[in-house]
């Protein structure tokens, strides 16, 4: 395997600086000794010398730190010293100062290879912990991914299901009610001429019309057609008009005449998005009246659906925001809005609740073309 060039250079570069920095550490102290070699004596080379020493050993290694005490040694022996006594036995005292200056630094080079060592084992600790740290959580970005995917799928499986139990309702159990209720009706005309008869037939009529009613608005509740013959604009409001009639709540609803088609899956979310914020102003709020206001910009669809009520509790606000973790509603608003790469934002007081829905839209929608609205009355809706 061949060597980084670029690396070597740098390691090489590196590795001469911290000689040069040593070697100029003991240097600059002998400079100095010399200069006070004759006020302070010879003591005070060594007294400068340690610090280089020790500036050597803690920021320049083992290396340079040897150098450093060699080259100290060899100016302390030499460089204070007549020259005609270069070669003369040292006294005891100068011995022992020569020694202890060298036991001194060899205690401050151990201690600060010592340091040295154990800060690499710190480093490659820390090293190891940044990748298991790493992988944890690629981990779980695949894990979330997955789960995102899941909820994602759940959420277009639901759909497909609840289209599947509409069409179900109005094609089967629709037509044999139809077919009963003409039954009754011919039967009622041939023994009309008994009355308790007559009444209670004339009952179970009324009941199979209630019952086809209801099961219509089942159906169209579900999943209205209009969602999907007409676009969003008809199926809003075709369910405001039942909605206010059913909870005697006044809705507002603010929507441009010319308001065009949105993907299949945005219509989708937005409608769903509507049915569930008026649900809960119905059920929490108390509010009088709500307010829903449609506004299509640059690819963007915004909803805003807001409500004069109690607004939601300061402690529920409070839940909201610090675990995360609103209402199976909200979360399901928000997941489905995410999917498409929307979202939503609640502000809420003790005066009522603003909800903000923003959801992109990549192509330009058209206009939608005007199909008759089903044979459902508001009430039934």
């Amino acid at each position: 395997m061949g060597t980084n060039p670029t690396l070597s250079k740098r390691n090489l570069g590196t590795t001469l600086l911290q000689y040069a920095l040593s070697i100029t550490a003991v240097v600059t102290a002998l400079v100095v000794g010399t200069a006070l070699h004759a006020w302070a004596g010879e003591q005070i080379s060594y007294v400068l010398l340690l610090p280089a020493i020790a500036f050597s050993a803690w920021y320049c290694g083992l290396g340079p730190s040897i150098v450093a005490i060699g080259l100290a040694l060899a100016n302390t022996l030499y460089g204070f010293i007549p020259p005609t006594l270069k070669f003369r036995i040292l006294t005891p005292a100068e011995l022992v100062s020569l020694l202890a200056f060298l036991f001194s630094s060899l205690v401050i080079v151990a201690l600060a290879e010592s340091r040295r060592r154990q800060n690499e084992k710190l480093r490659r600790a820390q090293g190891e912990l940044e990748t298991s740290v790493q992988e944890r959580t690629a981990d779980l970005d695949a894990a979330n991914q997955n789960l995102r995917e899941l909820s994602a799928r759940l959420l277009q499986l639901q759909d497909e299901e609840r289209r599947r139990i509409a069409r179900e309702l109005h094609d089967s159990v629709g037509q044999m009610l139809a077919a009963l209720n003409m039954n009754l009706s011919a039967v009622r005309t041939d023994i009309e001429r008994l009355s308790r008869t007559a009444n209670a037939l004339a009952d179970s009529e009324n009941l199979v019309q209630e019952m086809t009613t209801e099961v219509r608005t089942i159906s169209h509740l579900l999943h209205p057609p209009l969602l999907d013959e007409a676009g969003l604009s008809s199926a809003l409001r075709w369910y405001v008009d039942g909605f206010a009639l059913r909870s005697k709540i006044h809705v507002d609803l603010d929507l441009p005449e010319d308001f065009g088609r949105l993907p299949r899956e945005s219509e989708t979310a937005v409608f769903r998005v509507v049915q569930e914020c008026l649900t809960n102003i119905h059920r929490h709020s108390g509010s009088p009246v709500a307010h829903i206001r449609l506004r299509q910009r640059d690819h963007e669809v915004i909803v805003e659906i807001a409500d004069k009520g109690k607004g939601i509790p300061p402690e529920k606000r409070e839940e909201m925001s610090s675990s995360g973790t609103p209402g199976v509603g909200i979360r399901g608003m928000r997941e489905r809005l995410r999917q498409l790469g929307g979202t939503l934002e609640i502000d809420s007081n003790g005066s009522g609740t603003v909800i903000t829905v923003r959801l992109p839209i990549a192509e330009t929608s058209q206009p939608a073309s005007p199909i008759a609205v089903p044979n459902t009355s508001p009430a039934a809706a």
